[in-house]
């Protein structure tokens, strides 16, 4: 085997190993990179949010003949402009917009939709639908972003790493708790895995590269506790801050991460049954935590250097349903937020006429355009066409 692919082998080996060395997640070396210092935050609504009564077509009869009873009266509706408002709930993006810091793309899906949870959101995390692609788009992003003996981290927090960070060559710091945030082990294990780290292997490649791995996962877990018993913020993030306050931690602490994912849990917006309510509330946590998250980068002074990319894996069936809630769909609204974002409205909103043959929304714009705008557009990578493999144009929602 050579050297690149033995070196390679024992990267893609290590993803596994370095989930056993920590009780939470899994760790990168934190090593400063040189690029243009702009973040990227992407937050994914799971379950299913459903577009049509996020950004609401008022201005459209046919929307109220779908949804007789669900559908959000335009004088209960944060005003947008004479055809669109926000879901009342809204009201931390309804401050966004107001400020030009917030850009809906409208119509954003692929060809044949799927409309199960787990292969929908497999399409969104590799942005490759119908592929079977093992990596993830930000985990690409990545690897083409700095050289494989680079470390170029990713920090995805969660319970469980997404495949959205999965990478060839680098290895994400996945944790939930950053106060947990440690090596695991049984207390009487402690002294000798502290001990472990301390033997070089110079004559044995793979060991050697393990215990690299395991320094690395101990000094990247101390770095993220240390981020997070520093900071302390007097925004407000509302009631539920999506661990965005992490995010707000580690990149206050100077860590040179510059791609950050996090998530609703246990597929929050898959309403089916008595949406209006718990929509509502669960659109207030979002809005409420992403608004006080870039007011806060705002305090910090990085404001312009960190956007927010929002998303969902399907919108809603058009037509609600008998139980006051509506079923998987297909075409939805994704978002930007953020200091340097050009706010308004981006694509074409699809049709609520001419629907397919399951009632659903025809997508109009293929949401890879939005991944290209966050990496052209945001990051200035130069990269999208490598890394979702194929020509998508970014939208011109960044100067």
């Amino acid at each position: 085997m050579s050297n690149a692919n033995r070196r390679a082998f024992l990267r893609q080996s290590s993803l596994a190993a370095v989930g056993l060395l920590l009780g939470a997640g899994a760790g990168a070396s934190m090593n400063k990179t040189s690029d243009n210092g702009r973040i990227l935050v992407v937050v994914e609504l799971s379950g299913g949010n459903d577009g049509l009564n996020s950004v609401v077509p008022h201005g459209d009869d046919a929307y109220y003949r779908h949804r007789p009873s669900i559908g959000i009266r335009r004088q209960q509706l944060l005003n947008i402009d004479d055809h669109y408002g926000f879901n009342p709930g809204m009201l931390g993006f309804e401050r966004l917009w107001n400020r030009g810091e917030l850009a809906i793309v409208h119509g954003c899906g692929y060809d044949n939709p799927s409309f199960s949870h787990f292969t929908s959101m497999n399409y969104w995390h590799t942005a490759a639908p119908n592929s079977g692609e093992q990596y993830g788009w930000l985990g690409r992003l990545a690897d083409v972003s700095s050289a494989p003996e680079a470390n170029n981290a990713l920090i995805n927090i969660g319970a469980q790493q997404s495949l959205a960070v999965n990478s060839q060559y680098h290895s994400p710091l996945v944790f939930d708790d950053p106060q947990r945030f440690a090596r695991a082990g049984f207390v009487q294990q402690q002294q000798a895995l502290a001990a472990s780290q301390a033997v070089a292997y110079p004559s044995n490649p793979s060991r050697q590269f393990l215990r690299q791995v395991a320094r690395s996962a101990q000094d990247s877990s101390a770095q993220i506790r240390q981020a997070w018993n520093d900071y302390s913020s007097p925004v407000d993030y509302g009631i539920a801050a999506l661990d965005l306050p992490k995010v707000a931690a580690c990149i206050a602490a100077g860590l040179p991460t510059r791609l950050y994912h996090v998530a609703f849990r246990n597929n929050a917006f898959d309403t089916h049954v008595q949406q209006p309510a718990l929509h509502r509330r669960l659109l207030s946590y979002a809005c409420d935590g992403i608004h006080g998250f870039i007011r806060d980068l705002e305090r910090l002074g990085l404001g312009d250097k960190v956007s927010v990319l929002v998303h969902s894996e399907f919108g809603r069936r058009v037509p609600e349903n008998a139980n006051q809630g509506t079923d998987h769909g297909s075409a939805n609204v994704m978002f930007f937020a953020g200091k340097n974002v050009r706010g308004g409205h981006y694509g074409e909103a699809p049709s609520l006429t001419d629907l397919t043959a399951g009632d659903n929304l025809k997508h109009t714009t293929d949401f890879r355009r939005v991944y290209a705008t966050a990496i052209d557009g945001w990051l200035q990578r130069g990269s999208a066409n490598k890394v979702l493999k194929g020509d998508f144009p970014a939208l011109p929602i960044f100067g």
